[in-house]
């Protein structure tokens, strides 16, 4: 009789008690301006292990760059999950960082430097504040799988358009 150590089945180890206590999110951010530099916004959109959504954000900037309205939406999604779960819980709480923009993934992964002297105190401020977590990693995905952060920059530009 095959049993799962002699069927090539793999099983899974039993997790920790540290890792049974470690809360996990999602979060999908954006940031845009509609000039390079312009009018910007942030969107996210914050999701907990069931993929259930705990928290949205769509925020207008004011005047700034495509990029510096990328770093501002993470910051502000890393800072939101912060406030769900508390202070004394960051460290028990893994967060999986998915973003459209290529250049802050690779520049926040150490693959790419950060040159842009405006982009390096929103840089700096991510690393520090990612320290205080559990675990934080960043993909970049393509702007299709982004689609509902990209709507909500969108509504914050449009809100702020709309005013008289």
């Amino acid at each position: 009789m095959a049993g799962p150590h002699n069927s090539g089945e793999t099983i899974p180890a039993a997790p920790t008690s540290n890792q049974k206590n470690m809360k996990q999110f999602s979060l999908y951010t954006d940031g845009g301006a509609r000039g390079n530099p312009g009018p910007a916004g942030i969107g996210g959109v914050v999701l907990d292990a069931k993929d259930n959504v705990v928290k949205e954000f769509s925020r207008y900037l004011g005047e700034t760059t495509n990029n510096q309205a990328e770093y501002k939406a993470l910051l502000f999604g890393l800072e939101q999950i912060g406030k769900l779960v508390g202070s004394t819980k960051l460290n028990q709480t893994d967060v999986h960082a998915y973003l459209d923009s290529e250049l802050v993934v690779k520049q926040l992964k150490g693959e790419y430097r950060v040159r842009d002297l405006n982009l390096q105190p929103l840089h700096a401020k991510i690393q520090r504040l990612v320290q205080d977590f559990g675990h934080v990693s960043f993909t970049h995905i393509r702007r299709e799988r982004n689609s509902h952060a990209d709507s909500l920059v969108n509504q914050a530009l449009d809100r702020q358009a709309s005013k008289p």
